[in-house]
């Protein structure tokens, strides 16, 4: 049975878990704000980047390949766009959930992302997960701004920023958060599936082509879950609530 409000414990859960978030990944913005500046680009340049683009493994990709030189302008900006096109597959599953429009749906579009994504599908509440996409989105979105500024202005200061560990903070943030979801053998299946795809494809194709392709082999490889039974006491609410207490041994009342 769903409840209509969240619990002290559930809200506060969800807002540690978007916190905790919110930070590794404003750590991460540091790392780009110094490899931005370092490949040619400005501080204001770098800025305009994390505030209108604001994804981090499309971000990275542009300034990468932009080091390289001008000439591979239009290279870094099909790099980025195929790497952003799973933020697409993230707002098929959002859609629903969210139920947003004017210029509500504009905002949830924008900070759409990995670790947005991740904290709202890793609730069993809906109310939790909107809170979790929105406190997440929104707080990575703060930070990682701010420390993109900081990692421009202190640019090579801060000597190189893979070896702080800054460039694997997300990654190890988002591994983080999906991994309690792989419950069963067949989530474990196609999460190694996904990842081999991705392992394999990866030196030999563009950046973003690997995710693509992974994502689409473990939609593949993905079977929709088996129903159950009983109806639904909320349509609005249709993630799995508690499970209602059991009578302790011995304290059954006769029929």
């Amino acid at each position: 049975m769903t409840t209509d409000v969240l619990t002290a414990e559930q809200r506060r859960l969800v807002i540690r878990e978007a916190l905790s978030v919110g930070i590794a990944t404003g750590a991460y913005g540091i790392s780009f704000g110094a490899l931005a500046v370092a490949a040619g680009l400005d501080v204001w340049q770098a800025c305009a980047l994390s505030l209108l683009m604001f994804t981090g493994g499309s971000q990275f990709a542009f300034i990468g390949i932009i080091s390289a030189g001008l000439h591979a302008a239009p290279a870094a900006i099909a790099a980025s766009s195929l790497l952003g096109v799973r933020n697409g597959l993230y707002a098929l599953e959002l859609t629903q959930l969210l139920r947003v429009r004017g210029i509500r749906r504009l905002a949830a579009a924008h900070i759409t992302i990995d670790e947005s994504t991740a904290v709202a599908v890793s609730q069993s509440h809906n109310k939790a997960a909107r809170l979790g996409f929105w406190l997440t989105g929104l707080s990575v979105f703060a930070l990682w701004n701010l420390t993109t500024l900081v990692g421009a202005l202190v640019g090579n200061a801060i000597g190189d920023p893979r070896t702080w560990g800054l460039d694997a903070a997300a990654c190890a943030a988002f591994t983080a958060l999906l991994w309690p979801r792989l419950k069963n053998r067949d989530s474990v299946a196609i999460a190694v599936v996904a990842a081999v795809v991705a392992v394999v494809l990866a030196p030999a194709t563009p950046p973003g082509v690997p995710v693509i392709v992974a994502a689409l082999a473990a939609f593949i490889a993905w079977r929709e879950p088996r129903a159950t039974t009983g109806a639904e006491d909320d349509p609005e609410d249709s993630r799995p609530g508690p499970v209602p207490a059991q009578p302790e041994r011995g304290s059954e009342v006769p029929s």
